[in-house]
């Protein structure tokens, strides 16, 4: 599926969603590599198939298999992290932030594409994940990368469309009870 294939799916009462993906796709504030990451990692992190279908097929028009490869390991790794460290943040027994996660994470210290990208589609997956323990984790790790407030502030606005334009489809869709009436 395509980007403009996408955009028909999302229904009228979602048209400034239609609008910012429009605006989204041709953004070229990101490196190729920063945005179509950023796309596969966030629409994977939607869990709609097809924001993933559409994401993966426009990446694989812009960047290498390895990118998208590690955007997905980015999403992967992300689901389990937020989950977690959601869970240490909001948990009253503070005692679970003296223990150890153990977790298995290597895939952070070496993602195999450059770490400020991989911990930009972090940030922009715990973003839609709602995990500010990692947001602020990543961003941390981000600025003293050098990485702009912009940028950031870009990534996640990206993220924003891309759960948006998920949302905005699935509402969109028939609604299977009222059909069987």
């Amino acid at each position: 599926m395509s980007i403009d294939a996408l955009k028909e799916r999302i229904p009228d009462f979602a048209k400034d969603v239609r609008l910012n993906l429009s605006s989204m796709a041709g953004d070229e504030t990101l490196a190729p590599q920063t945005k179509y990451g950023l796309f596969v990692a966030a629409s994977v992190a939607t869990r709609n198939q097809e924001v993933i279908a559409a994401m993966q097929a426009l990446a694989r028009d812009n960047v290498a298999p390895a990118v998208i490869a590690a955007a997905k390991s980015a999403a992967a790794i992300m689901a389990m992290n937020n989950v977690y460290y959601r869970f240490v943040h909001l948990a009253s027994n503070k005692d679970y932030a003296t223990m150890p996660a153990r977790l298995r994470m290597n895939v952070i210290a070496n993602p195999g594409v450059d770490k400020a990208d991989f911990e930009l589609w972090s940030l922009a997956v715990s973003a839609i994940n709602g995990c500010g323990m990692c947001i602020d984790s990543h961003e941390k790790v981000l600025l003293a990368a050098g990485v702009s407030t912009a940028a950031i502030q870009t990534a996640v606005r990206f993220a924003a469309v891309i759960q948006s334009v998920a949302v905005s489809i699935e509402a969109g869709a028939p609604d299977l009870a009222i059909a069987a009436e």
